[in-house]
Parts: structure tokens; C-alpha cells; sequence
């Protein structure tokens, strides 16, 4: 199933999605055959348990505050910074405060 296209439009991330209590939120914003973007909303102490994917993944925070652990290592990130996660690694989120986020996902040739 192909998603509408959002180019030609100026988007905020942060007002695309909003937080739900007690959940995750998530939403397409492109998928093409090279890769896919998806915003993400998670409400605190909400998050993603430790999995793999085959694509390097680049995460954008864009609000709050989130504990990425890929291969095991933590990492803190706050509103602005951003991380790839290797393909194949495994990885997990959890929501610090409550945060929103771009999933940036590059589909290998």
C-alpha cells in the first residue's frame, strides 16, 4: 500500500503527532522502495523492546528525552540530537521524559 506523499508541504514534526497517555503513537510520513520515515510519540517511561532490523536507522529527536541502547550501550538523547542504528544490531527506546521522534529507515540496494 503505497502513503500519500507529504512533499510540497511545510511540516513540524512536533505538531504531526500527539502524545498519547500511557502509549506509543506512531505515523507514516513517507515509504518508497529506498526507505521510510516514521514519527513516533512516546509517552514517559513508554518505549520499544530490544529488537534488529535489517536497515540502518537514523533517529531524530525532535521533543523530550530518550534512552537508546544499541548492542547493548546506553545513550541519552534530548531534542535535537539525533543516532543511527547499524543495521542488523540490536537496539531498544524508552521514553525518559515523553518524546517525539523521526525514524529514519535506508533500505540496502
Amino acid at each position: 500500500m503505497k502513503t500519500k506523499t507529504v512533499g510540497g508541504r511545510v511540516l513540524d514534526p512536533v505538531k504531526l503527532l500527539a502524545y498519547q497517555k500511557g502509549t506509543v503513537v506512531s505515523k507514516t510520513v513517507t515509504d518508497k522502495k529506498a526507505g521510510l520515515i516514521t514519527l513516533f510519540a512516546f509517552d514517559k517511561g513508554q518505549g520499544l523492546r530490544e529488537h534488529t532490523a535489517p536497515f540502518d536507522a537514523l533517529v531524530h529527536l525532535v521533543d523530550g528525552e530518550a534512552e537508546i541502547i544499541i548492542s547493548g550501550k546506553p545513550f541519552r538523547l534530548k531534542k535535537g540530537e539525533m543516532i543511527m542504528m547499524p543495521a542488523n544490531e540490536p537496539h531498544a527506546l524508552r521514553a525518559v521524559r515523553k518524546f517525539k521522534m523521526i525514524l529514519t529507515m535506508i533500505k540496502n540496494a
